[in-house]
């Protein structure tokens, strides 16, 4: 694994709010064509991290780089022009809007000739027509791209939010708690579909609760607590009650004993080492 470069990364990011560290010289690694998982406690500082790689906090210290190249997110905008795109797991949709025009938010097709360039008018036919070639190559089964998303169950919102992502993130989608409040057959659609855009060579950051979905879709997990990374397993040589127990803060000897097997994990340093 370390003959390999990582396609985006972060050192020793550290954000603070007023007295309250929510990083504290926090890294992460994102390798090509692979699944992601970062989990920890309420407080661990897994949001902070995800928001600072999107774009949508600033840290107050470290470093991020893409392609080996280090760069600065002043806003969730930069990171998607830089090919980052992130799929909230509320309010990732405009649900008055039709499927198409979720699918092309913020980047409308417009018409030909004058009537594109000085009317603004949107080629909604080609918007459509392209937006359901893109949903079918994913699997996503919607017959209409003219009905609007508020009218689409759950887990097809969810769909229609992870199919934008896949269409023009470049470089990196971000799933944030993609499956929370969706039901049994909703979950396992969307679960399905994610492993579907990484399999098309998109790498994917993914961040949920739920452990068993985690061990299911992640090639790696970064594991957080206190707002800096602990250790980074996989679903090969860790199982979910040893993951848990150092999410939850096992001591250093507990850690070591689960950890010294060989396993390709990062142990912090002792404070003060």
């Amino acid at each position: 694994m370390s003959e390999r470069q990582p396609l985006l990364e972060a050192r020793g990011l550290v954000k603070r709010f007023g007295q309250v560290v929510a990083l504290d010289g926090a890294d992460f690694e994102l390798y090509p064509d692979e699944i992601t998982a970062v989990i920890g406690d309420n407080g661990a500082g897994k949001s902070t991290l995800i928001k600072s790689l999107s774009g949508a906090l600033q840290p107050d210290r470290g470093e991020i780089r893409l392609d080996g190249k280090p760069v600065r997110f002043r806003s969730p905008g930069d990171a998607r022009r830089a090919g980052i795109e992130t799929v909230y797991q509320d309010l990732a949709v405009a649900p008055s809007l039709d499927i198409a025009s979720n699918i092309f938010l913020g980047r409308e097709a417009r018409r030909r000739g004058p009537l594109g360039r000085v009317l603004r008018m949107v080629a909604k036919r080609t918007m459509r027509k392209e937006a359901a070639r893109h949903l079918q190559e994913l699997k996503i089964g919607i017959v209409s791209m003219s009905q609007p998303v508020e009218n689409l169950s759950g887990g097809q919102r969810q769909g229609v939010a992870v199919a934008r992502a896949a269409k023009w993130a470049q470089r990196v989608a971000i799933m944030d708690e993609p499956t929370a409040a969706l039901g049994v057959k909703e979950t396992r659609q969307v679960l399905d579909l994610i492993l579907r855009v990484r399999d098309r060579g998109l790498p994917v950051i993914l961040i949920s609760h739920d452990m068993p979905h985690v061990f299911e879709l992640a090639d790696r997990i970064q594991i957080m607590r206190l707002g800096k990374r602990v250790a980074v397993v996989t679903p090969e040589t860790h199982t979910m009650p040893e993951a848990v127990a150092i999410m939850t803060g096992a001591t250093r000897g507990e850690l070591e004993q689960t950890l010294v097997k060989g396993h390709p994990a990062h142990l912090p340093a002792e404070e003060g080492a």
